[in-house]
């Protein structure tokens, strides 16, 4: 039960990496996202699954844009 409860603040439970992925592409754009990250995947020759892809492996990557995603839903 304790743990429910610390998870329910938690925004980021629950929220598959393909589900932030495509909410930021429909909120931002690839482009955008490119311009405000140095990240291959958004900007030169960008798609859904080769950013996936890359953000799976990529750790560093992977976190800016759960931090992107955090700022987003805050925002709104």
């Amino acid at each position: 039960m304790f743990k429910d409860n610390y998870q329910k603040n938690n925004p980021m439970h629950g929220v598959k990496l393909a589900d932030m992925l495509s909410y930021l592409i429909e909120e931002l754009g690839l482009e955008e996202m490119g311009e405000r990250y140095n990240i291959r995947a958004f900007s030169n020759n960008p798609g859904f699954k080769s950013a996936l892809k890359f953000l799976r492996t990529t750790p560093w990557a992977r976190q800016k844009i759960e931090e992107l995603y955090i700022q987003t839903i805050q925002g709104k």
